[in-house]
């Protein structure tokens, strides 16, 4: 633990202007940029053992608080201004300021970090060198139906991303809860099912149920988490989720655009996203390799849940640095 955290102490932390919000970011190490995007309800902090490991095998490590999180200051509070195309906006400007002599990056994401990232490769395909991808896999854009009426249709309005919606709603209940108890039932949720938080009964148990974390989350990772929440609040992490339909309207220019990038996905079998209708057969019998033609590599990590990369850092550090090394090796060949 002692060692961890000395390692960590290493990480620099800077503000960078970008976009029209005053994004933080912590990086270290030297050598070809890795962008780390982060999900629900994470950080740049999700990806700590993974900065650490990249900066020490020749790579150097970006990993943004993204819009609305943590210490980005400045972000609007409409969410109208979470589509992915002000987040992926958000990441040029970012690679544009920190790495302005590197056309292309690579890219580690997850969650809601992962569609960011799966956009980023559809509107700037000549800005990512390679991607790994983690939890949730690319969604092919429905032009007969937007996003959350398919999900209310199909789950009811208790299922999360229904009961994410209303603006100011989930926020009273989460205050309710109380911000810590809120991080640590997420980042432990290990039910391969979908996730229902029905009005007014939380998270289905009694506010009181002392709550066991693994032996991969600390406690002082839980207070970091809660202290960021604490302070900024739910309302931009969960816009992401408000902009859904928005998005879908604005994206119709890119239906049935293929990820020409080269992608490796890692997901757990316990993933709620993995067990999704619909998503395993997406995955192993072709639809996905279809609109990601270069999918190189699709790893399930058995017995893992949704937050893989805090879960099994040494196993998925592995997987990273093996994907990204075979771009960096042929370096000197033409691109």
């Amino acid at each position: 633990e002692r060692e961890r955290e000395r390692e960590m102490e290493g990480i620099e932390h800077k503000t960078v202007s970008v976009n029209g919000i005053n994004m933080h970011i912590a990086e270290m190490g030297q050598g070809p940029v890795v962008l780390f995007l982060h999900g629900f309800p994470e950080l740049w902090y999700s990806w700590r053992h993974q900065i650490v490991y990249m900066a020490a095998h020749g790579y150097r490590a970006v990993a943004p608080d993204l819009r609305g999180f943590g210490d980005t200051a400045g972000f609007p509070t409409s969410s109208a201004s979470y589509t992915t195309l002000h987040v992926v906006g958000d990441m040029v400007a970012l690679l544009d300021a920190v790495a302005p002599d590197q056309d292309k990056v690579f890219v580690v994401a997850h969650d809601w970090g992962a569609i960011i990232a799966w956009y980023l490769c559809l509107y700037r395909p000549d800005r990512v060198k390679a991607l790994v991808n983690m939890s949730v896999v690319f969604t092919p854009r429905n032009p007969k139906m937007k996003p959350l009426d398919a999900l209310r249709a199909f789950y009811g309005d208790d299922y999360y991303i229904c009961r994410f919606q209303e603006p100011g709603e989930i926020e009273a209940e989460f205050a309710q809860i109380g911000t810590k108890r809120v991080v640590e039932k997420f980042l432990t949720y290990r039910n391969p099912g979908p996730l229902y938080l029905p009005k007014g009964k939380g998270f289905g148990d009694s506010p009181n149920t002392p709550i066991i974390l693994p032996s991969w989350l600390s406690e002082e990772d839980v207070d970091y988490y809660a202290s960021k929440y604490e302070m900024s609040g739910f309302t931009g992490g969960l816009n992401y989720y408000r902009a859904l339909n928005l998005n879908w309207e604005l994206t119709a220019p890119w239906t049935r655009v293929q990820v020409t990038v080269p992608v490796k996905f890692i997901v757990g079998d316990l993933d709620l996203t993995y067990n999704a209708p619909g998503t395993k057969d997406y995955i192993h019998k072709g639809g996905f390799k279809k609109d990601v033609p270069f999918l190189q590599e699709v790893v399930v990590m058995e017995g893992v849940a949704h937050f893989i990369q805090e879960e099994k850092p040494d196993e998925v550090n592995k997987h990273i640095y093996d994907f990204f090394h075979k771009f960096s090796a042929s370096r000197c060949s033409v691109s």
